[in-house]
């Protein structure tokens, strides 16, 4: 059966070349109809980085843990670390699977791949940016699997044998619900339930952002700052805080960057 995909959405609007306000606005909410607790995956066949499938119909014996990310993703940037100390405790009872998707923020340098072979090559980047120690699959150019998950840039989804939907996390970065609802599935118990966090998931990457638009592009640059500007003051603001790693500037300095936001005039919403 082929996967459920928004009738609004076509494979060329997946691929979009410019990151746009409107984005943002979708990145932030799952629709009522999208995959989570208790939903059957859609079927996929997908080609991994070492040459094996990640497939639908052959999960294996283990729970999956399924996350989206690409390179310009600043919240993948900031979700990696905490993705491979879970790993680390849980990897041998729950199977880990990175989805390389669309790029979240193609600029001028890391642009958004328009072939299947550089989507591929996109992947490879990804994971040996990241030193990545799991597997890394490879969604097709238009997106099918992502696009049938309601696309965000970094979600994550805790999938049972029998291709089960059985936890969903809004963003990968947040250990502490994954670890959570890893903990439970490592030890042969039911988990039904999803995590909302979002503001601090977010703050916690925003520290990335400076390190994303040097890697993508100054293009990348202005178009955050045109679709998103309390975001672009926030991760412009982290540079303030050079001597903290980037993946805990968010958490550690979240009042201080929003009390610098508030005396520049800014109103920051993060829904």
């Amino acid at each position: 059966m082929a996967p459920h995909l928004p009738a609004q959405q076509s494979g060329q609007d997946y691929r979009f070349e410019r990151f746009r306000t409107r984005l943002l606005i979708d990145d932030m909410t799952f629709g009522r109809d999208a995959l989570g607790p208790g939903s059957r995956l859609p079927e996929f066949d997908l080609p991994t980085l070492d040459g094996g499938r990640f497939t639908s119909r052959a999960l294996g014996r283990r729970p999956v843990l399924m996350v989206f990310g690409s390179r310009t993703c600043p919240v993948t940037e900031s979700a990696v670390p905490a993705l491979k100390r879970l790993h680390t405790r849980f990897g041998e009872r729950v199977r880990f699977v990175l989805v390389n998707t669309r790029e979240a923020h193609p600029g001028q340098t890391i642009r958004q791949p328009v072939t299947a072979a550089e989507k591929h090559r996109h992947a490879q980047q990804l994971r040996d940016h990241h030193g990545i120690p799991f597997e890394v699959a490879v969604d097709d150019i238009d997106g099918t699997l992502h696009r049938a998950f309601t696309p965000k840039p970094n979600s994550a989804y805790l999938v049972d044998a029998t291709g089960t939907i059985t936890f969903r996390a809004h963003w990968a970065n947040d250990e502490t619900s994954l670890h959570r609802a890893l903990e439970q599935v490592a030890s042969g118990n039911t988990v039904h339930g999803r995590s909302r966090a979002m503001a601090r998931p977010l703050l916690r990457a925003v520290g990335h952002l400076p390190g994303i638009v040097t890697a993508a592009g100054s293009r990348t640059g202005r178009d955050v700052w045109r679709a998103a500007p309390p975001l672009a003051i926030l991760g412009a603001l982290s540079r303030l805080f050079p001597r903290l790693p980037a993946d805990r500037r968010g958490p550690a300095a979240a009042a201080a960057l929003i009390a610098c936001a508030a005396t520049a005039g800014l109103v920051v919403v993060l829904v």
